[in-house]
């Protein structure tokens, strides 16, 4: 036994730099991880999924990992499936219930959600956000969360779009104070931040987490005039749309020389994804609905997961999945312990290691948006079970908060049932065709709303 004080005291400190030292040796050893995330791009606008833009940099990524062809967002619409990205949850139990106007609502991502940043943060890793946030920010009407109490070290954000437009925004924000007008084009700047943090802002001695949000293809859209004409004329909006792509994929290019300078590439995850379908008709790739609708065309969008030395490179999966799958992913690939809470995604590391009969999907995947007909869709497996409200609501494009006790009431009607492997533009109704089929169903999406209502914050009361 040691009983002399000073000995005591080395021996004390001693084992404190030896943990220190292996929670630095466990921390170095986990791999980086970069989620870039487009904002109304369609399922069918970049080249790796048969559309018409110049996209040679995602289309790398594609042939360096994992591509999903039935990918989804966590809603039809920006903010929630923001949410459920973040969170691994449905947008709902996250206090999102549709797009966020801060001005007019207290919502918001709730303060008590457990986000990727604060999970990769506690486990060693230095945190940016980078981009569009839109999940609620401080305004004179309402006191909101920012990035930073979400888990980021460092941001970089608007609370929506780029304004006036891509071309030289002047709203964003840098850790909380206003940095005014930018010039250039909101895609590059968001990647001259990143490459900035990279360089000069993260915890070198840490893995980093680099999320990084860009405002394209959504309105209002701007695009430099040589990108644009490769595609049409310039005041064509189809071209100045399919510029603000390939933009942006030029842009990803030159963050992806950075992170490929400053880390290991095979000990880099990047995941490629949208927050929801685009919002035009020619970019769904015949899929029904657009952006703003739970049919496919409003929440079917590319999802590609590169990580060279992990991944099998240029594999396909056809396995549904989504944006709510992330967070429970990077607990699997990471080794690290779940959030104690409910989680609505389902670990894809078993698929994306190359072992897919493993994986198991605990829970079908599940959409509510309340301006949407149909306002709820589930996918369980080859099906698509679609329903319509069964109340009233005001279905203009602004959320009314007080009509959130008319929303968990749950009431639907009109159910819709469709073979999404048989007939993926969902025009065949076959729910009559089978009954046992769709009452089996009809009971899972009961259940799953009932579930995320229950969670659902109250934000008419306070």
């Amino acid at each position: 036994m040691m009983e002399n004080p000073k000995t005591l005291s080395i021996y004390f400190c001693t084992m404190a730099l030896f943990f220190i030292a292996i929670n630095n040796v466990q921390s170095s050893d986990r791999p980086n991880v970069v989620i870039l995330l487009a904002d109304d791009l369609g399922f069918k606008d970049i080249g790796c999924y048969g559309g018409p833009v110049k996209t040679p940099t995602i289309d790398r990524l594609a042939s360096n990992g994992i591509r999903f062809t039935d990918f989804y967002s966590g809603c039809a619409v920006c903010s929630p499936s923001r949410a459920t990205l973040l969170t691994g949850r449905h947008h709902i139990r996250a206090g999102v219930y549709s797009w966020i106007h801060d001005p007019s609502q207290k919502s918001h991502l709730l303060k008590r959600e457990i986000t990727i940043a604060e999970l990769l943060k506690s486990n060693g890793y230095s945190t940016a956000h980078i981009g569009k946030w839109h999940l609620g920010l401080p305004t004179d009407q309402n006191d909101k969360p920012t990035p930073s109490d979400h888990g980021f070290d460092h941001w970089f954000a608007t609370w929506n779009n780029a304004e006036p437009s891509h071309r030289n925004p002047e709203n964003f924000i840098r850790n909380g104070k206003s940095v005014g007008i930018l010039k250039g084009y909101s895609c590059q700047l968001v990647a001259d931040e990143a490459i900035d943090w990279l360089e000069n802002g993260r915890d070198e001695t840490k893995p980093f987490f680099l999320n990084v949000w860009f405002h394209e293809p959504h309105a209002p859209i701007a695009a430099p005039a040589e990108v644009v004409e490769r595609y049409g004329t310039l005041n064509d909006n189809a071209a100045i749309y399919s510029g603000t792509i390939d933009n942006t994929d030029r842009a990803i290019a030159r963050l992806l020389k950075k992170l490929n300078e400053v880390a290991d590439p095979k000990n880099t995850l990047i995941i490629y994804a949208s927050d929801n379908g685009s919002y035009r008709n020619d970019r769904t790739g015949g899929l029904r609905g657009r952006k703003g609708v739970n049919w496919e065309g409003g929440i079917r969008v590319p999802g590609i997961f590169s990580w060279p030395g992990k991944i099998k490179l240029d594999a396909i999966s056809k396995s549904p999945a989504g944006l709510v799958d992330v967070l429970p992913t990077l607990c699997g690939l990471l080794d690290i312990a779940r959030p104690k809470r409910h989680l609505d995604g389902s670990d894809l590391s078993s698929i994306l290691l190359g072992k897919q009969d493993d994986f198991v999907r605990h829970q079908p995947l599940f959409w509510h948006l309340q301006r949407s007909k149909p306002v709820v869709a589930m996918r369980d497996g080859d099906y698509s079970l679609v329903a319509e409200r069964g109340y009233d609501v005001t279905t203009n494009n602004m959320f009314r908060e007080e009509w959130i006790p008319i929303i968990k009431s749950g009431k639907y009607k009109n159910f819709q049932l469709f073979n999404l492997v048989t007939d993926p533009n969902q025009t065949k109704n076959i729910a009559d065709d089978h009954p046992q089929l769709l009452k089996s169903l009809k009971v899972q999406l009961k259940k799953i709303n009932a579930s995320v209502m229950s969670d659902g914050h109250d934000w008419h009361l306070k």
